[in-house]
């Protein structure tokens, strides 16, 4: 299968009042017509590396091809190609939804005629027509988040980018975006998607790469990074976080695995899953802890994410605020980064 999208051994420095190395030999590809996961808490360098790769920050050194287009030799070109929608909607508020999309078309030096017709297509795929010729912001976050999406594909992308897109959006809203993306990928566009929802990344994507401090972990298939960790997850409730505190300690003497608390549940990975909750049980009989809730069950990837980095894909800080250094010319305001109609939807 062609790849749409290759990085190889990118890196890049953010140096202030302290260094930070954002990218430290990034590399990955991702096949046409998929959605690729880059997974990883704030602070692991998915957003830089999505940065790179769209041409909004040159890398300190390594190589990227976009549609086989180079990123930092061929910028226009790259831009052309693909669309980005961020964490947070980048569209006019003062604008109707009609507006802002015929806004990003003119940006994108689309033909008047093409716009009109365009933003009509976008705003009834998005669900969007009855609110079309409302300001943006009487929309709701669903809503902006829906229009923010539909700018970014006013140019027909061949690559859609999309960095964190339902950060902050109820389950419903999520829900609704995730189909959205499912069917842009049946018709043919290429998806990188960095998120630190697991469920999203488990849904959404083919294929993924974990990444935590600036390096790329672990790769392969959801289905296959749940299979490496090869143990059963023993989740226990307790009445209250002390409770749990004991629990944490009582089990370390179960398995070699170390129990980790999360509020007051407690989560332990098992070798031999029955074995090991009688065990848990007859521990914290002992003990005097009687728990609210006593589980076995199958991993999922936020275990293999906990296993990997140690910690949980919402720990971290945020990652550096991208300086003044730009690859070619800044892309155009709004959602679609693009220099003409290139590409395919």
């Amino acid at each position: 299968m062609t790849h749409a999208i290759t990085a190889d051994d990118l890196r890049k420095v953010f140096r202030g009042r302290r260094q930070v190395r954002a990218l430290d030999g990034v590399s990955f590809a991702v096949d046409e017509g998929t959605v690729f996961g880059l997974l990883g808490p704030n602070g692991a360098g998915k957003t830089t590396a999505v940065r790179v790769l769209t041409t909004i920050l040159q890398p300190d050194s390594g190589a990227a091809r976009v549609l086989g287009h180079d990123v930092v030799r061929e910028p226009a070109v790259v831009r052309s190609l693909i669309g980005l929608a961020g964490q947070y909607a980048a569209v006019d508020e003062n604008l109707t939804g009609r507006e802002n999309l015929a806004m990003v078309g003119r940006l994108n030096h689309l033909d008047r005629p093409v716009v009109r017709r365009r933003a009509s297509e976008l705003l009834e795929e998005f669900g969007l027509s009855d609110a079309a010729d409302r300001p943006l912001k009487t929309y709701s976050g669903g809503m902006r988040r829906r229009l923010d999406l539909a700018a970014a594909l006013v140019a027909r992308p061949g690559v859609l980018f999309l960095d964190e897109p339902t950060t902050g959006l109820d389950p419903q809203s999520r829900n609704d975006l995730w189909e959205v993306i499912e069917a842009l990928v049946e018709s043919g566009t290429t998806v990188l998607l960095t998120t630190q929802y697991l469920e999203e990344a488990d849904r959404l994507a083919s294929s993924l790469a974990v990444v935590d401090h600036g390096r790329v972990i672990a790769e392969g298939t959801p289905a296959k990074l749940k299979a490496d960790l090869g143990a059963t997850v023993l989740e226990v409730g307790l009445h209250d976080h002390d409770d749990a505190a004991r629990t944490v300690v009582a089990l370390a003497s179960i398995g070699p695995h170390p129990a980790s608390r999360d509020g007051s549940v407690v989560e332990m990975t098992v070798d031999d899953g029955a074995q090991a909750a009688m065990a848990a049980l007859r521990t914290l009989d002992a003990e005097g802890i009687v728990p609210t809730r006593f589980t076995l069950r199958e991993p999922s990837l936020d275990d293999v994410f906990l296993a990997l980095t140690g910690r949980r894909a919402d720990d971290g800080s945020d990652e550096p605020v991208a300086g003044p250094e730009r690859a070619g010319s800044s892309p155009p305001s709004g959602s679609a980064v693009g220099a003409g109609p290139g590409g395919r939807r």
